[in-house]
């Protein structure tokens, strides 16, 4: 299918995966539309390819900054949207470490994802994957960020432009984040959690998993659940600063 035409049906279908699919398979007529908002399709061979082993590959990524930032290598950091200080700490930490080989991604949520892409874009390079259109900003206290994101880093989504945020995309839209980073790190998570949902997604695709441990008093830490289940563990400063190594030496996880 031609990408003018996946940009008609991810328009007409509010970037719905699965109605997008449905219109393919059934060789739905489609009227060709002016679209001005910047996009690549399956198709295209900036299109990522860690996206192509995914069940459900967006068939439109919609985009805002420089899309080169996808050629580089990545490393997924996310948290909780109620941070500790802590958590706060580890991740600048960890972002500071990593930022001057590694292009970071998180889904620009409020908290320890927000944390992750501010540090990394004082050093380096972000990627932002949204759970909304394009040009929405969510949540509204992030909009500094997502003017600089736009402005130097890299805002990506499958969904169109004027397409609100609802509860139901944004787990969906954790299978991108955990796809994108070649690892993924965790610094801090409850137990019932998007972080949770991207740690399963990251699991699926045989992904490195990176755990920061966290009080025993902690009863909701999600961090020490994962691993209590064999996650990797980040367990001093040295482990942060050797991260690149740790990244090419350790074994994959299994649950």
């Amino acid at each position: 299918m031609e990408d003018w035409q996946l940009v008609a049906l991810a328009v007409k279908y509010g970037g719905n995966y699965h109605k997008i699919y449905q219109a393919i398979k059934d060789k739905e007529d489609i009227n060709p539309l002016s679209y001005k908002v910047d996009y690549i399709t399956i198709n295209d061979l900036l299109y990522p390819e860690e996206f192509k082993s995914l069940r459900f590959p967006p068939f439109v990524l919609f985009y805002q900054g420089n899309i080169n930032l996808l050629t580089k290598k990545k490393i997924a950091i996310v948290g909780s949207r109620n941070y500790s200080e802590y958590g706060a700490m580890i991740t600048k930490k960890i972002v500071n470490k990593l930022s001057d080989s590694w292009v970071i991604v998180s889904g620009m949520a409020k908290g320890i994802d927000k944390i992750a892409h501010q540090q990394a874009n004082q050093l380096g390079n972000s990627i932002g994957v949204l759970g909304c259109g394009i040009d929405r900003i969510y949540p509204k206290e992030n909009s500094e960020l997502y003017k600089d994101m736009r402005n130097n880093q890299l805002l990506i989504s499958e969904y169109p432009q004027d397409i609100l945020p609802r509860r139901y995309h944004f787990p969906f839209r954790n299978r991108l984040i955990a796809a994108l980073g070649e690892s993924l790190i965790v610094t801090e998570a409850g137990m019932q959690s998007g972080t949770m949902l991207t740690v399963n997604e990251a699991i699926e695709l045989n992904k490195e998993v990176y755990v920061v441990p966290h009080p025993l008093t902690d009863q909701e830490s999600g961090c020490n659940y994962l691993i209590k289940q064999g996650a990797n563990v980040l367990t001093c400063i040295e482990d942060i600063e050797q991260l690149g190594d740790m990244f090419d030496k350790s074994k994959k996880i299994h649950y």
